[in-house]
């Protein structure tokens, strides 16, 4: 089993990846809870639910509650819900909510443990790849109808318990979207981590590469929130690709595009802006070629409403006084953040419209 240790101002964390770790999570608390919500989702739960729960002596204080899959759960009234169910349960401040399931679950439940009776502790229990993400660094959140993330905390979890047997049953798509943020966090690593990543066919990916690939998106990510909990510099590099990314599963409809494939856009767009900006080449060609292989949905009329996206994209978190900031590289391994004026961001969109055609 693998460990690593996340340093927060609240408390420090451990990230815990193994396999069949799922029905041991009793043994990764260190400290009695009066009693435990588990909250997961109408696919996880027929999976791994009796697992998790199976892991407890004691079930009488152990409860759970299933919210339907998918994005659109991830909404003010679902989050309202799970309070009361909470409330109802009996739950008090020396109780624990768990988190099982993807980052829709994670952000979800994290917000709703850190707002319960003023904070309450979680643990992520992350089934999917995008979730090696979502689940480390204390970003919790819910959208709103004027974006994503717009409303929620900085919350770290008491502990992250990653069984990667749970990974084997992800259809395509989250496969897909997994590797979109294992591609975002090997750009603002270096090359060696770039070239690993697509060296990956997703169509026949074996667990002991992705351990290895998720291994290293972790520590990237881990090593980053530490010197910057708050995003209030570095860790804003972390957003590579979500500017746009964001956009489209706003401009969309949340669910259409999954979150990896809908950044997976937004990340060559950086990467096409980063050429020109800084008259550089970059790797926008191989990461083309390895998304095209791996069938993201590289389409230009999913960018075609040009006015709309950038309206959407100045709801992002990082827009400031109305201006858009994204992040973009000067090589790989080297994010900055640059404002983009909404004249250039049009340019570009168009120009990134017509890249896709040709590629």
């Amino acid at each position: 089993m693998e460990e690593i240790v996340v340093k927060s101002s609240m408390h420090d964390y451990t990230i815990s990846m193994g396999e069949g770790i799922r029905s041991q999570l009793n043994g990764f608390l260190k400290k009695d809870y009066s009693s435990i919500l588990i909250v997961t989702d109408d696919k996880v739960g027929n999976l791994y639910l009796d697992d998790v729960l199976a892991g407890f002596n004691l079930k009488e204080n152990i409860f759970y509650t299933i919210i339907k899959s998918g994005e659109q759960s991830k909404d003010i009234d679902t989050f309202y819900r799970l309070h009361t169910i909470a409330l109802e349960k009996g739950l008090d401040r020396n109780s624990l909510v768990v988190a099982l399931g993807g980052g829709v679950i994670g952000d979800l439940a994290g917000f709703v443990a850190a707002t319960f009776m003023r904070g309450v502790d979680y643990v992520q229990m992350p089934t999917t790849i995008l979730a090696h993400d979502s689940s480390v660094g204390g970003k919790v959140a819910i959208n709103h109808a004027y974006g994503k993330n717009l409303i929620g905390n900085f919350y770290p979890p008491v502990a992250v318990v990653y069984d990667m047997e749970t990974l084997t049953t992800l259809p395509k798509e989250e496969v897909r979207s997994g590797y979109a943020e294992l591609v975002k966090e090997a750009l603002i690593t270096d090359q060696a981590s770039l070239n690993s990543v697509l060296e990956a066919n997703l169509n026949r990916l074996a667990i002991s590469q992705l351990s290895i690939h998720l291994n290293s998106g972790i520590r990237t990510k881990s090593f980053i929130v530490q010197q910057d909990e708050k995003e209030a510099g570095v860790r804003k590099y972390l957003n590579l690709g979500h500017t746009l990314g964001h956009a489209l599963e706003s401009y969309h409809g949340y669910g259409k595009l999954t979150h990896g494939e809908a950044v997976a856009i937004g990340t060559l767009f950086a990467l096409h802006i980063s050429e020109d900006i800084f008259t550089i080449k970059l790797p926008y060609e191989e990461v083309y070629s390895w998304m095209n292989l791996n069938y993201y949905p590289l389409n230009a009329n999913l960018i075609e409403d040009s006015d709309a996206l950038i309206k959407k994209m100045k709801a992002d978190k990082k827009t400031v006084d109305t201006k858009i900031q994204m992040v973009l590289l000067e090589s790989v391994g080297k994010p900055v953040n640059r404002i983009v004026s909404d004249e250039a961001l049009k340019d570009y969109l168009h120009s990134f419209s017509k890249r896709l055609v040709k590629a």
